[in-house]
């Protein structure tokens, strides 16, 4: 459970401070919020007031400003507690705390940042991102925190897809709109930062949007005209951008022919696919497309060659392993199928259509215990599973 914080109290500037400021020059009319210990708030003593206290109760403030949440301005005591944000501080006075803060502690952005880095390494990304807060509201538009912010909230959603239940994953698509909206914030700064194009390049990438992946990647190996990029990310970056030109993946006619397909408009998404295929003859990802399509119309002995050449080609994942041991099924070569599905389980041991597929195998080998077995194991993993339910209640 998360703690309470502390009422921020208003004083006025404490005489020990007046030394402190160095180039700072204090306005004595403006007041400082202080967060006291939270067992010592009512019989707090202002002469127990620590650098610490002012730090914290200025950051809370100036990090409310920028999350337009509200503070009230404190009155004419000295000495009003507050809630957690602002409304009415005077802007004056939010510059005013941002100064002080940057005077009393120099170093903050990198502390800050390593501090986010490191909780967003072990997990802890709420916390990554409350840290990472603190430093936008102290440098408002700053191009490193930004791409920080991003890289937390990608690597979030990330986690949460690969290792997350089935009820969480339904925050990946928002996470994911998050982070696309720091980057774009980020690549909106002039001049974006190498890392800013490389890490969004990546992201657009596994958004499967290649046109922005490519313009990315682009901009990053220009770079290198005028500044010194790591040389193996330069490389990295060639090699995707001669990947997404041979495969063919910023061609969007292929996502015209799942439209048809999907739509059930099938010999015209055939059209789309073979058209495809001609344009970009080595894109693995146009043969899997003809050989998906061709099993879903039982055409199964040549969907199986058009998936076997994607897998020739570099395209030996589990998607195309599932569709060709399909094919097999149909085609009664049950060992060449139990070949392929056993393949891809080694790649992805909890991918349920995987298993499903192996319980049919084996409902279709007769081996009914080896069935009942794989079937478990899908409504283990996903209890909503229907192929699964339904072995069970038959």
């Amino acid at each position: 459970m998360k703690k309470e914080k502390s009422p921020i109290v208003f004083f006025p500037v404490p005489s020990k401070i007046l030394n402190f400021a160095g180039d700072l020059k204090l306005n004595p009319e403006i007041p400082f919020p202080v967060e006291p210990p939270a067992d010592d708030q009512e019989s707090f003593d202002p002469e127990k007031i620590s650098i610490e206290m002012i730090i914290s109760g200025m950051l809370r403030v100036i990090l409310a400003h920028s999350q337009n949440n509200t503070v009230e301005k404190p009155e004419d005591s000295p000495h009003l507690k507050t809630n957690n944000s602002r409304k009415d501080i005077p802007l004056e006075w939010i510059d005013y705390y941002r100064r002080f803060v940057l005077t009393a502690r120099p170093e903050i952005y990198h502390q800050f940042t390593v501090a986010s880095i490191v909780k967003a390494q072990n997990g802890e990304f709420d916390m990554a991102l409350e840290i990472n807060a603190v430093i936008e509201s102290l440098f408002p538009f700053s191009p490193g925190v930004l791409l920080n912010k991003a890289l937390i909230l990608d690597t979030m959603a990330a986690s949460i897809e690969k290792n997350g239940h089935k009820a969480e994953r339904e925050n990946v698509e928002a996470l994911e709109a998050k982070a696309l909206q720091a980057y774009e914030a980020a690549l909106s700064t002039e001049p974006a930062l190498p890392d800013t194009l490389f890490n969004a390049a990546f992201f657009f990438m596994r958004r499967k949007d290649f046109a922005r992946a490519r313009e990315c990647f682009t901009q990053y190996i220009r770079t290198s005209e005028h500044e010194e990029i790591p040389d193996n990310k330069k490389k990295e970056a060639q090699k995707v951008l001669r990947e997404i030109s041979s495969q063919g993946l910023d061609d969007y006619s292929i996502r015209e022919a799942c439209d048809c397909i999907n739509t059930g408009n099938n010999e015209e998404g055939l059209l789309k696919i073979k058209a495809f295929i001609e344009r970009h003859p080595k894109a693995q990802n146009g043969w899997f497309l003809l050989g998906w399509t061709l099993r879903k119309l039982g055409r199964y002995s040549d969907g199986f060659e058009s998936l076997k050449k994607a897998a020739q080609l570099g395209g030996g994942n589990c998607d195309i392993q599932n569709e060709m041991a399909i094919c097999l099924m149909e085609l009664g070569d049950l060992k060449g199928a139990k070949k392929e599905l056993e393949k891809a389980l080694r790649e992805e041991p909890e991918n349920v259509k995987i298993i499903s597929n192996l319980g049919v195998l084996a409902q279709k080998s007769g081996n009914m215990n080896e069935a009942e077995a794989f079937f478990r194991t899908v409504l283990e993993l996903d209890p909503d599973d229907p192929l699964a339910r339904h072995f069970f209640q038959s």
